[in-house]
């Protein structure tokens, strides 16, 4: 394996990088040499122990290219690592740890395999010599910071930092403190805490509402919060610079407190529209017009303060004035206007400021390609980067020539909301970089992952971040073994056939669905679900068959473990559809005896899920509550903590104004919140059809708040240790669905069922009733 992998990285990455942007040249680290060589020794430190002494590492800063490098070599007992940058460093030392030593690293765990000291892999070659293609590696989505980073702490920041590092990301957002930063500068202009507190939102919802997006809901931010955040964004700030990289700051975006209308009554300050079902007392944020003179005082008071605070400045800010929502005019001069309003005040205060924006606007119907173009080339070309936010789905560079002159960074967005559900889009990721760099007067400066939330999926973000030091696309059949083997740390066919099944079908979707959960469980009952399916369900069966066929040899591997749980909750939410679809008929045909029956294995279904996901450590609902109950420095603050905790997964808002949209399938979560929904709803359509009324989805719904409220306000408790045995339970679920799972053409026979107590997936049986066909080729199985 290991000469196989010295042939295919001995080579230097051909550099495809197109046009040059000489304004984007101050986006270089001010972090001395030695200063970045020593982040990267203790990164070392950190994962090798005291093995680290084997490393030596070396950064040599260089202005004749801006494009991070990399050397590897050993001479058997040491590894040198030179680079050009921390970041490229640490990324040399990734090479080390996964594709020299054979180990793993991603959010679920790590597998760290060292070599005797001593016998350490000779590069036979020489030298391992790789340079990045683009100039930029981006990380974050504005929203990842509520709906994951929420209730970090700088322990779990310092691991999020090592895996940026590590991956070679050199440009990531960088968003804590700001309210902090915004509170010292609206008093200092004569605005009150009160105001101040109707504007901020809380923790759980601080993306939402630095975006003008909503106002006050979930707050008010106590003083604690504000403290500690700026006290931690100055630890995050210190860590990413030490690298090498360049932290994305916010600018400012025109949303204001409502208070600053009462301290500037000549301001030309309006209220934005609804948005997300939320009502204007929560919502319709208030918006100083970017071509108010007082815009450019408050943006340059703004970048000024966090000078104050952090010291140097790193000239990139971000700023969404219109994300989700719609502009007063669509006249291009008018967007021009606000354009350039936007950036002169980042400008006012740091003359060499570039702006960042997330090109996630331009999406909607409004946006015209005058209306486009408009703001784009309002901004000196080369002083704004746009976010292809999406383009492994929607590709905007496509519609807007490139921007239309401005540089882009192709995204990867994959993940809506932060929740569960294996997905992907591989044949669009693995080729998707490289034909935007080739596309005709490309002005593409680099890559990057934008998931609204993380901590899911390590495969297709591992698959991502092997793509960005090179300068064409993987062979995936081979990515895909190394991958599997490296994780597990073994060599096992059936683990190799699971991933190769899961890669080319639910990992491969190649139609317009996207990674939001709106599975069975999760929603709101009703009678009109309609859930997103992209691929043959059955085929993850047989990928979890033949994962559980390796659990003899991976069984002590935890990540081995962990995919197994995610696995077999895959399947158990696929098969609740058909549990759904077979409800609803019995329904439709008002069959009480039906109804009773394929309502409980719909909770079954349910329960079996909270079974599997209460087994491992990294899928409880506990842990984001009890996270969230930490951050509190007394009472009345862990109980606002937990109640944005809990609102943001479920109600997203005072009555289910988001509902579901930041569903999780946490244990704890499956077995409460979800099962007692459609516990509510089994009751409801079974009175419905004793009583033939028809169901009333008004009144359900309104049933349905009261038990979502409620579990909103509750405090009660949730495990954080695991429940039981992950491998022997994923077994006894695969034998009690085995027959669903492996069915081709054959029809199920109901015996006993209505009656039939307990476990009610055992009574069934089979009968074969034609010639076979492909798994998932017959009629639906009527379960």
């Amino acid at each position: 394996m290991y000469m196989l992998l010295f042939f295919l990285c001995m080579t230097a990455v051909p550099v495809l990088h197109g046009k040059e942007f000489p304004a984007l040249d101050v986006l270089r680290s001010k972090t001395p040499a030695a200063d970045q060589a020593d982040a990267v020794k203790l990164l070392i430190q950190r994962f090798v122990g005291k093995r680290a002494a084997e490393f030596d590492v070396a950064v040599t800063l260089t202005n004749s290219s801006y494009l991070d490098n990399y050397e590897v070599t050993s001479n058997g007992s040491t590894i040198s690592i030179k680079a050009n940058t921390g970041v490229a460093a640490a990324r040399g030392f990734y090479y080390v740890l996964t594709d020299l030593f054979g180990g793993h690293i991603s959010w679920s765990g790590n597998r760290i395999h060292l070599p005797d000291p001593g016998k350490l892999p000779v590069i036979k070659s020489g030298q391992v010599n790789v340079t990045s293609p683009q100039r930029f590696r981006y990380y974050q989505n504005v929203c990842t910071a509520s709906y994951s980073f929420t209730w970090w702490n700088w322990t779990r920041w310092e691991q999020e930092i090592d895996w940026m590092a590590l991956n070679g990301f050199n440009l990531p957002l960088a968003f804590n403190g700001q309210e902090a930063i915004w509170q010292k500068v609206y008093l200092k202009m004569g605005l009150t805490q009160e105001d101040l507190d109707k504007h901020f939102g809380g923790p759980a919802f601080l993306a939402w509402a630095r975006m003008g997006n909503i106002r006050s809901w979930g707050g008010p931010l106590p003083q604690s919060w504000l403290d500690s955040d700026l006290a931690l964004q100055k630890q995050i700030l210190r860590r990413m610079k030490s690298f090498g990289m360049i932290p994305v700051l916010p600018g400012f975006a025109g949303h204001v407190p409502g208070g600053f209308k009462r301290v500037f009554p000549n301001a030309h300050v309006s209220q934005l529209s609804p948005w997300g079902h939320f009502t204007c007392n929560l919502s319709c944020t208030y918006f100083l017009d970017p071509t108010d003179p007082l815009f450019k005082t408050v943006g340059a008071a703004f970048i000024k303060m966090q000078e104050e605070e952090y010291g140097d400045l790193d000239h990139i800010y971000n700023a969404d004035t219109f994300n989700e929502m719609t502009p007063v005019s669509s006249d291009p001069s008018y967007l021009r206007n606000v354009s350039a309003g936007v950036f002169k005040g980042m400008t006012m205060y740091d003359s060499k400021a570039v702006w960042l924006m997330q090109g996630w606007l331009f999406r909607s119907p409004f946006w015209g390609q005058l209306q486009i173009k408009a703001l784009l080339q309002a901004v000196p070309e080369g002083r704004m980067i746009v976010l292809d936010l999406a383009a492994e789905t929607v590709p905007i560079y496509l519609s807007t020539k490139s921007f239309y002159g401005q540089p882009f960074i192709w995204c990867m967005l994959h993940n809506f909301g932060g929740n569960h559900g294996l997905y992907g889009r591989m044949d669009a990721v693995n080729k998707g970089p490289f034909e935007a760099m080739l596309f005709e007067g490309s002005t593409m400066v680099g890559m990057g992952t934008t998931p609204e939330g993380i901590e899911q999926n390590d495969f297709i973000y591992n698959f991502f971040n092997s793509l960005t030091f090179r300068g064409d696309h993987l062979n995936v059949p081979e990515w895909v073994g190394n991958y599997s083997r490296n994780r597990y740390g073994v060599s096992n066919e059936d683990i190799n056939d699971a991933w190769q099944l899961l890669s080319t079908t639910i990992y491969n979707c190649l139609d317009t669905h996207s990674d939001h959960n709106h599975g069975i469980p999760v929603q709101r009952p009703s009678l009109k679900l309609a859930p997103n399916v992209w691929y043959d369900w059955r085929s993850v069966g047989k990928a979890w068959k033949s994962l559980l066929r390796a659990e003899n040899q991976c069984s002590g591997s935890d990540l081995f473990r962990y995919d197994l749980v995610d696995v077999t909750r895959q399947v158990l939410h696929d098969i609740s559809l058909e549990c759904y679809q077979n409800l609803t008929a019995a329904y439709d045909n008002w069959n009480l005896d039906e109804v009773k029956v394929y309502g409980e294995r719909l909770l079954e279904v349910i329960q079996d899920m909270d079974n599997i996901t209460s087994s491992h450590s990294k899928w409880l609902l506990g842990n984001w509550l009890e996270a969230a109950k930490r951050a509190g420095k007394n009472d009345d603050e862990k109980k606002l903590y937990e109640y944005n905790a809990r609102n943001q997964i479920t109600l997203w808002g005072p009555s289910g104004n988001i509902l579901d949209y930041g569903n999780k399938e946490w244990g704890g979560l499956l077995g409460s919140y979800y099962y007692s929904r459609w516990r509510l709803f089994a009751n409801y359509i079974q009175d419905c059809v004793y009583s033939h009324t028809k169901f009333d989805r008004t009144t359900f719904n309104n049933m349905s708040l009261q038990v979502e409220s409620n579990w909103t306000f509750a405090r009660d408790l949730y495990p954080t240790v695991p429940q039981g045995d992950s491998v022997s339970i994923s077994s006894s679920l695969y034998m009690k669905y085995k027959s669903f799972i492996e069915w081709t053409n054959r029809k199920p026979t109901l015996v006993n069922s209505v009656k039939s107590p307990g476990r009610l997936f055992s009574a069934y049986s089979y009968q074969n009733i034609g010639t076979d066909k492909e798994d998932g080729q017959g009629e639906s199985l009527l379960i």
